[in-house]
């Protein structure tokens, strides 16, 4: 069984690959555990200034992993209990986070995007949040770091329709910085991290600090709410409720 997550240092940038790339880097609890643990150590190495996450093969990262949440004796409860710490840690994390997206970015593969510093995408990327689609409830405080980022509008018709847009549409409506092609991806997300490095580490960190005053406890409220409705849904629907809870 391959390892669900990759680190790889060059200097004082770590990089944090997801490694399911026959799976498209869908997340299963043992994902979400060693994604968790890759922030969580990088957030205490102090010889890592930045990070920049990116997904091996052919996507970023599709999402939960509906097939291991459905399969005959998935432990449901346990991809909760895997969840909810990896969104304390993305809320959480001190330093500096840049995204490389290429291929697919659905659900968490896009909501985990929203708490990164710089996101960078391919321009053929592919971007959804699916949850309407699926029965279920925003996830990852999406319902409000959505708004947040690229106003009420477009996150309403983005999580109402659950449609796809593009790389290009995704950098122009402020999810990402930039769209450039595929096989610039990488080598701009390590550009910019790089930069980032080289300057001043604590005014990096009182920087970041400041730019996301106050997001914590907003996004923790807006989990809490999510996780309710998704309950709620759960019981209306009757359904497998292709989502988990976080509790």
């Amino acid at each position: 069984m391959s390892t669900p997550v990759l680190v790889s240092d060059n200097g004082s940038v770590r990089t944090v690959t997801f490694n399911k790339p026959e799976r498209l880097n869908a997340f299963d609890a043992a994902g979400f555990r060693a994604l968790t643990k890759a922030l969580d150590d990088a957030a205490a190495d102090s010889s890592v200034a930045v990070v920049v996450i990116e997904g091996a093969g052919k996507a970023f990262s599709s999402g939960v992993d509906l097939r291991a949440l459905s399969a005959p004796g998935a432990d449901t409860a346990d991809f909760g209990h895997a969840f909810a710490p990896l969104i304390v840690a993305l809320v959480e994390f001190p330093k500096p986070l840049v995204a490389a997206v290429h291929g697919a970015a659905v659900g968490i593969g896009l909501t985990m995007l929203l708490f990164c510093d710089v996101v960078y995408v391919a321009d053929d990327a592919r971007l959804r949040a699916p949850f309407t689609s699926l029965g279920t409830a925003p996830e990852a405080a999406s319902s409000w770091m959505l708004p947040k980022v690229i106003g009420a509008q477009r996150a309403s018709e983005l999580l109402l329709t659950a449609r796809w847009l593009s790389g290009k549409e995704a950098a122009e409506i402020g999810i990402a910085v930039a769209a450039v092609p595929a096989d610039q991806l990488h080598p701009r997300a390590m550009e910019a991290a790089s930069q980032i490095a080289g300057n001043i580490g604590p005014a990096v960190l009182a920087a970041k600090k400041l730019l996301r005053q106050g997001w914590s406890e907003e996004a923790r409220a807006a989990v809490q709410r999510e996780d309710d409705a998704a309950r709620e849904l759960i019981r209306e629907l009757g359904s497998f409720a292709q989502k988990f809870t976080t509790t």
